[in-house]
C-alpha cells in the first residue's frame, strides 16, 4: 500500500537552495535534535544558517549591532571539544542621533554561546579599553520564519501554515507558528536585562561604559519561556554541556601518537563524532552532518559505526538496534519501502509529516540493507558475543530476504534499484546525485540499475549470514548463504570486469549494458573482499595511479571519464569516507604501503582544513604550495568524514580483532609518514583491556612488549 497522507498531495516545486554564505566561514553547534549554524561574527542572517529544531528553523535572524552597524570581526572559532563558539569583535566609530558617542577600536565585544538541552545560551561581554566613559548603543535584530529544512534547501511550497504576530514582553519575544500538520512550533528569546526598546524584530540597549569598565548581557533562546537568564544559569548549563561532551569523547580506546598535528586530527574527529552522536532510546546514533543532514541516516551511520568499530563498538550496537526498530514492514511506492528494507533517512519536519516529501521514513537506498547485515557480522566478530545477533536475527533474516528477492527479480541476477516515488531519489547508492551514474559516453542508463559496489555489499551480506548461521547451529542455512555469496562473486567477475582498463565498471543498466566507467565504487568491492587476487591488484594499481589519486585523496571518478568534474558533488571530487573505504579494501589485500601513502595525504588535507575533514572537497591535482580546494556547500562537520581517519589508521596497522577468542591480529603494521610512535590504550576485548605501543624502527614498524602481549596479540609480516 502507499502511505502518502491524504489531502496533502500537492506537488512541491524546487527552486534554488539557500546556499551558505561563501566565502564566509560558518560554525555549527548541536545538542540532540537542535543545531545552530552561524557565521564567524556569531550572526544568523537567514540564508542557509539559523537555529533548527526537528528540521524546522526556529531562529532565522540573530544579528548584533553597535549603533547602526555591525562591529568588526577579530576572530571566530569553535572550541576543540565543539561545545562553545566564541567570536571576538571590535567597534567601529559609534554614532547616535545626537552625534558621535565613542571612538573606534576601544570596545572589545565577546560573544560566547553553546547549546544545552536544546536551548541556546549566549553571553555578550563588552569591555571598554579607553580611559573615558563610552556610550554603547547595542542592538539585536531577530526573526523566526519556521521554514522546513526542505524549504531552506530549495522547496517551494504551495501553502504554508499560520505565523502569528510576535508576542512582546518586558524582556522577551515569543514567536509562534501553527503548521499545516496541526503542530504548534514556538521560539522564545529572553534577555537578562530589559531592553530600553523591544519590538517584534529588534531589541535596543544604551549602556554607559565607565573607563575600563565592562558589561555582560545574557540571552537564552528555546522553544519555551524559562527563568530570566543569569550568569549562574549560564555557568551551570555550560558546565553540564562540557561534562556531557567529555563523557562522550572518552568512550572507547585512547589513541595517541608522537605527532602533535596528527593527534589534533584524531581529537577533532572524535569531537565531531561526539557532537553528531545523539542519544536515542535505542542507544547512541551518529547523525550524518550539519546543516543538511542532522538526522538519522542509515547508510551514513552504518559506515561511521564501522569506521570506529575496532576501538569503540558501542556505536555499532546503537546503530543496529535503531535501524532494526525502523525496518520496513510494508510496500510503499511513496517511501520506496518494501518488507525487510532498512531505513535510508528519517525527518521530523512539517513537510515530512504532511507527505509533501517522502522522507519522514524513507527507504530509497539500495545499499543500506546489505550493509546493515554486514555491520551486524562485523560487530559480532569484534565483540565475540552473539547476544545482539540473536536479538536481531529475525531482522537480519528479513533484510537478507529482501536482498534475495531483489536479485531473483532481476533478469541479470543483480541487486538493483529504480525510483518508485517521483519525489524520491533517482540514484540510490551512496552517490545519489542525479548525474552520478552514466555510460562511458555520458548518457544516463535506463533503470533498474545494478551498482558494482552494491553487488559487493550483497556478497558480503550473504557471507556474513553464512558465518552467523553456522554459529547458531544452522549448517543448512549457512551453506545456502555461502552458495549465494559465491554466485554473486561469479556474477560480478563475469559482468563488471573490464580487462583493458584493469577495473570494474560502474553499473549494469536495465538492458544489461555495462557502464564502462572507472569510478571509486570498485574500491568498495575490495572492502567487501569480493575480487580475485590478481584483479584486486590491478584495481589497487588503478586507484593509486594519477587518474584517481589527486595527491590529497582518491577522486570519486577517474580523470578522463565522461562527466569528470573535480568541482562536482560526485563526479571527480574527494570524499574522505570513500577514500577510507578504498584504503581499507587495499589493506585487506595486503597493500599496506599504498594505504599508508593515502592516509598521509588525507592527514595533510586535514591540516589544511583546520584538522576537520569536510564531507567532500574538490578533486584538483595537488600542486606544490597550493592547498586543497574546498567544496562550497559541504557539510561540516560530517560523521563519516570524521570517522575516516580511524578506518585508515586501522588499515595502516593491519589490525583485526577476533573478539570470540580475545585475540588481536596485526599484519605488517605501518604508520603514516612523520609518525614514529603510536599508543593504543585500553582497547577492549571481551575480558581484557590491552595497551599497545607501535614504534618505527628504520624501515619497519614494531610492536613493543610482544612477549608480554603474546596471549592476546598475533603479529604477522
Amino acid at each position: 500500500m502507499d502511505d502518502l497522507a491524504p489531502g496533502h498531495t500537492a506537488a512541491v516545486e524546487w527552486g534554488e537552495m539557500e546556499e551558505p554564505r561563501v566565502p564566509a566561514r560558518l560554525y555549527a553547534l548541536k545538542d540532540r535534535d537542535t543545531f545552530l549554524v552561524a557565521d564567524a561574527m556569531g550572526d544568523v542572517l537567514g540564508l542557509a544558517d539559523g537555529l533548527f529544531h526537528d528540521d524546522t528553523r526556529v531562529l532565522s535572524r540573530w544579528r548584533l549591532l553597535l549603533g547602526a552597524n555591525s562591529p568588526t570581526l577579530l576572530s571566530g572559532s569553535a572550541s576543540q571539544d565543539n561545545v562553545f563558539f566564541t567570536s571576538h569583535l571590535v567597534n567601529g566609530a559609534l554614532v547616535s542621533p545626537g552625534g558621535p558617542v565613542g571612538p573606534p577600536g576601544v570596545l572589545h565585544v565577546e560573544r560566547k554561546r553553546f547549546l544545552w538541552e536544546e536551548r541556546l545560551y549566549e553571553r555578550i561581554t563588552v569591555a571598554n579599553y579607553s580611559n573615558t566613559v563610552v556610550m554603547l548603543p547595542l542592538a539585536f535584530e531577530f526573526d523566526a520564519d519556521f521554514r522546513d529544512m526542505f524549504e531552506v534547501r530549495g522547496a517551494v511550497r504551495p501553502k504554508r501554515g499560520t505565523r502569528h504576530p510576535a508576542e512582546v514582553g518586558e524582556r522577551s519575544v515569543r514567536f509562534r507558528y501553527d503548521g499545516l500538520d496541526k503542530v504548534e512550533r514556538c521560539s522564545v528569546i529572553i534577555f537578562s536585562d530589559p531592553p530600553s526598546r523591544l519590538a517584534h524584530d529588534r531589541a535596543e540597549y544604551m549602556y554607559a561604559l565607565q573607563a575600563y569598565g565592562r558589561v555582560e548581557l545574557y540571552v537564552e533562546i528555546g522553544a519555551h519561556a524559562g527563568p530570566t537568564p543569569t550568569r549562574e544559569r549560564f555557568r551551570a548549563a555550560a558546565a553540564r554541556a562540557r561534562f556531557a561532551m567529555r563523557a562522550r569523547r572518552r568512550r572507547g580506546a585512547r589513541l595517541r601518537t608522537t605527532g602533535r598535528l596528527f593527534n589534533a586530527w584524531m581529537e577533532k574527529s572524535r569531537a565531531d563524532l561526539a557532537l553528531l552522536t545523539t542519544p536515542l532510546q535505542t542507544g547512541p546514533y551518529p547523525y550524518a552532518g550539519i546543516p543538511w543532514f542532522s538526522t538519522a541516516f542509515g547508510r551514513d551511520a552504518i559506515i561511521t559505526a564501522w569506521q570506529i568499530l575496532w576501538f569503540e563498538p558501542a556505536l555499532a550496537k546503537g546503530v543496529l538496534t535503531f535501524l532494526a526498530t525502523h525496518q520496513a514492514e510494508e510496500v510503499s511506492a511513496f517511501r520506496d519501502s518494501e518488507p525487510g528494507k532498512i531505513l535510508h533517512e528519517t525527518r521530523r519536519g512539517e513537510m515530512a509529516a504532511l507527505g509533501e516529501v517522502p522522507f519522514g521514513r524513507y527507504y530509497g537506498g539500495v545499499d543500506t540493507t546489505p550493509l546493515f547485515v554486514g555491520l551486524a557480522g562485523a560487530y559480532a566478530e569484534r565483540v565475540g558475543d552473539m547476544e545482539l545477533v540473536d536479538q536481531l536475527w529475525s531482522h537480519l533474516e528479513r533484510a537478507t530476504a529482501w536482498v534475495e528477492r531483489g536479485i531473483e527479480a532481476s533478469p541479470f541476477g543483480l541487486l538493483t534499484y529504480s525510483k518508485t516515488s517521483e519525489r524520491g531519489l533517482t540514484n540510490q547508492g551512496w552517490k545519489d546525485s542525479g548525474d552520478s551514474i552514466f555510460h562511458a559516453d555520458g548518457t544516463f542508463p535506463p533503470p533498474p540499475i545494478g551498482l558494482v559496489e552494491v553487488q559487493g555489499y550483497a556478497f558480503m551480506a550473504f557471507r556474513t549470514m553464512a558465518r552467523l548461521a553456522e554459529k547458531r547451529g544452522d549448517s543448512e542455512a549457512a551453506q545456502r548463504y555461502a552458495d549465494r555469496a559465491e554466485t554473486m562473486r561469479r556474477k560480478v567477475e563475469d559482468l563488471f570486469w573490464m580487462e583493458e582498463q584493469g577495473s570494474y565498471g560502474l553499473a549494469i543498466d536495465g538492458e544489461g549494458q555495462l557502464c564502462r566507467v572507472r569510478a571509486s565504487n570498485q574500491g568498495h568491492l575490495l572492502f567487501a573482499g569480493l575480487p580475485q587476487a590478481d584483479r584486486a591488484a590491478r584495481v589497487i594499481e588503478t586507484l593509486l595511479g594519477p587518474d584517481f589519486n589527486s595527491g590529497w585523496g582518491l577522486r570519486t571518478l577517474a580523470v578522463g571519464e565522461a562527466r569528470y568534474n573535480p568541482m562536482s558533488y560526485h563526479n571527480g571530487s574527494v570524499w574522505p569516507h570513500d577514500t577510507a573505504i578504498c584504503v581499507m579494501g587495499m589493506a585487506r589485500y595486503g597493500e599496506r604501503e599504498g594505504a599508508m601513502r593515502i592516509t598521509s595525504a588525507m592527514f595533510e588535507s586535514a591540516s589544511q582544513f583546520e584538522m576537520r575533514l569536510p564531507e567532500l572537497f574538490c578533486g584538483f591535482v595537488r600542486r606544490p604550495g597550493d592547498p586543497p580546494v574546498a567544496y562550497p556547500v559541504a557539510c561540516l562537520p560530517q560523521a563519516w568524514a570524521a570517522g575516516a581517519v580511524f578506518m585508515m589508521l586501522q588499515a595502516c596497522l593491519g589490525l583485526a580483532i577476533d573478539g570470540e577468542h580475545d585475540v588481536l591480529h596485526i599484519r605488517d603494521p605501518h604508520l603514516p609518514f612523520g609518525i614514529d610512535h603510536f599508543a593504543l590504550q585500553r582497547l577492549g576485548l571481551r575480558d581484557q583491556l590491552l595497551d599497545l605501543q607501535f614504534e618505527r624502527e628504520e624501515a619497519v614498524v614494531v610492536l613493543r612488549d610482544r612477549a608480554k602481549l603474546a596471549k592476546h596479540v598475533k603479529l604477522a609480516r
